[in-house]
This record gives C-alpha cells, sequence and structure tokens, in this order.
C-alpha cells in the first residue's frame, strides 16, 4: 500500500530503447556509446546506429565504382540477409542502350516481395527526374521492369523470406554511364 505522496518503482518503464542504461564516461561498468558529455546534466540517451528503417531503401547505379565492384555481384547461394538481396537486385540491373537513354536520369520504384520471392505487384514509381519526356520515363520503367522480371522469382531462405514479406522495397536507379550527349537533348 501507498501512502499519499509515494512513488510506486517497482513498476517504472525504461524509456530508453531496447532497455540500453545511460551511462557516463566515470561509470564502472560498460556502456552503450551515447552523444552526450560529462558536462551534460541529466540523461545521456544512447548513440546506436539502426542500419534499416521500416522500409527498405537501395540505390543502383548504372555505372558502379571500381570498388563497389564486389556489391554487384550476385550471390552463388540462397539469399540469407538483406546484403545479399541488394546484390541479387545489383546484378540484375541491365540499364536502357546508350542511344534510348539519358545521362544523369534517376527513377524510383517501390515494391514489395511475397514469401516465395516473387513480387506482390508491379512496381509502382515514385520519383523520375523532372523535365525528363514521356519517352524516356517509359524507356525506363521497361527497363527496370524487365531487370525485374528476369530475376525473380528470387531464392530467398525460409528466415528472410519471412522478414521481407511485405515489407516495401524502395530502389532508387541512377544513370550515371557517360552517355556522350547532354542531360538537356532529351
Amino acid at each position: 500500500m501507498l501512502l499519499s505522496g509515494q512513488v510506486d518503482t517497482s513498476r517504472q518503464i525504461n524509456p530508453i530503447p531496447f532497455s540500453h542504461a545511460p551511462c557516463s564516461v566515470l561509470d564502472n561498468r560498460p556502456c552503450t556509446p551515447s552523444y552526450c558529455g560529462v558536462f551534460n546534466n541529466g540523461l545521456c540517451i544512447p548513440e546506436i546506429e539502426y542500419p534499416y528503417g521500416q522500409d527498405l531503401r537501395l540505390t543502383i547505379q548504372s555505372a558502379p565504382p571500381q570498388q563497389d565492384a564486389a556489391r554487384y555481384r550476385k550471390p552463388d547461394h540462397d539469399l540469407n540477409t538483406i546484403s545479399d538481396l541488394f546484390a541479387a537486385l545489383r546484378s540484375c540491373w541491365s540499364p536502357p542502350s546508350a542511344d534510348t537513354a539519358r545521362e544523369g536520369m534517376q527513377m524510383s520504384v517501390r515494391f514489395s516481395f511475397k514469401r516465395s520471392g516473387e513480387m506482390i505487384a508491379a512496381p509502382r514509381v515514385t520519383f523520375v527526374t523532372s523535365g525528363v519526356s514521356a519517352d524516356t520515363r517509359a524507356t525506363y520503367l521497361k527497363a527496370i521492369n524487365a531487370s525485374l522480371d528476369a530475376c525473380l522469382p528470387l531464392k530467398l531462405t525460409d528466415g528472410l523470406g519471412g522478414a521481407l514479406a511485405g515489407r516495401p522495397i524502395a530502389i532508387r536507379y541512377v544513370d550515371n554511364r557517360a552517355l556522350g550527349k547532354s542531360s538537356q537533348q532529351q
């Protein structure tokens, strides 16, 4: 029984995400890294980098830098991680031919997978470089759909398939090839 003015501390909720206790550099126990210092008054909230949000985002370049070449190789096993999924999607990309392409073109699409590795529905366009003709848009959307169709269904492990099912995936395609045309011609 609580008397008036007393607080029940046995049922307090920890406001810190994932129960990481805030700490100081002067504590004699392991600490979660935080963005505050010894001169701050009050709680330190741990600084934890979360690599993925509720949706998965990926950028695919038509001409990837040499140091990223390994990230554009399709894994030789069933896809078990998000990195494997991203590598498989990158390896699928086949941009439009140079005579119909536009230098600097960007198009983003959004879609989801079923547990089996098939797409739930056709990709939905969410962004297109401004000032681009309808023909150029159609050319890139056709290339995106053809590239994805050639890769599907993806061979997902049961774990990754369950984790991905229905989760939105946003892919930004960037045509960074030097095509020898100015971006204003089309």
